[in-house]
């Protein structure tokens, strides 16, 4: 039996069609405005909204019954699913998705324990699999023990946002304004942390850099790179600056834009790598 693969829109598939991936979007709210997630709110749209406001949006998981309308379409044509979710500890999507699989065997839910281009690999890794035929059960399963290679490292540009959703005091954001301090940021087990600082961009991608060959990073595994706000310059130098790393890949590499899951607390400007580690 066919598998379909559904995920949310936190994984920032916009640019992906393909026929056996159904994206759910999450709702982003300005105010007292809604939007659905790559529906009525594009990336660029979003981060000009961003700017624009004076109070950050609040995202909000899919409902149940938005998950079950993908279940229902996918049992109608005749397929099995494998559900990947942004990360249990960040939003209640996964607990929506567990709640319309209720009753449902065929249907496979696999917390992603990851967000944004993190979430995306691990879509790209079920979609490889699924092209080869493989079951969904067998599907979820690999996913769930892949889940634990997959390294997502951030780069923000700028602590404003962070203040401004209170996960930081205004002193700090205004001393790191004051010494340029970049954040380095990672998912660890779910949830986001910050692993290191860095005074000034090029400290900071110098600092990434660090890290992505400190790790061993599985080339023949999906990954990703991602950036936030509306121009890609600060990736591109970032690239520019690591060129070895990237070997004969520079001119083509999986780029993509990161969407307001986590867009919201970053601000623009960020940039992020999302691979799996060897064993």
């Amino acid at each position: 039996m066919a598998v379909q693969i559904i995920t949310d829109s936190a994984s920032d598939i916009v640019d992906f069609d393909h026929p056996n991936l159904t994206v759910v979007p999450l709702t982003i709210a300005f105010g007292s405005t809604v939007y659905h997630d790559g529906v009525d709110l594009t990336h660029q749209r979003f981060y000009e909204l961003l700017v624009e406001s004076d109070e950050l949006p609040s995202t909000g998981a899919p409902a149940p019954g938005a998950f079950a309308d993908a279940y229902d379409a996918a049992e109608q044509a005749g397929r099995e699913v494998v559900v990947v979710t942004l990360s249990s500890k960040l939003s209640s999507t996964y607990e929506s998705a567990c709640i319309a699989a209720e009753g449902r065997p065929n249907v496979h839910v696999v917390d992603s324990l990851s967000a944004c281009i993190g979430e995306r690999i691990l879509v790209e890794r079920a979609l490889m699999m699924a092209e080869k035929n493989l079951p969904a059960a067998q599907i979820a399963q690999s996913l769930e023990q892949a889940r634990g290679k997959v390294r997502v490292i951030s780069l923000f540009d700028t602590l404003e946002y962070l203040k401004r959703g209170g996960r930081i005091s205004a002193a700090k954001a205004g001393v790191g304004a004051l010494l340029s301090i970049k954040p380095v940021i990672s998912m660890v087990d779910g949830e986001i942390v910050v692993l290191g600082k860095a005074r000034g961009s090029k400290n900071g991608r110098n600092q990434l850099v660090q890290m992505v060959q400190a790790n061993k990073v599985d080339w023949y595994q999906p990954f990703a790179l991602g950036y936030t706000g509306l121009s890609d310059a600060l990736l591109r130098k970032y690239i520019n600056d690591s060129r070895p790393l990237w070997e004969g890949m520079v001119d083509g590499l999986p780029i993509s834009t990161i969407g307001g899951t986590i867009g919201t607390h970053s601000g623009p400007g960020a940039i992020a790598f999302a691979y799996f580690e060897k064993d």
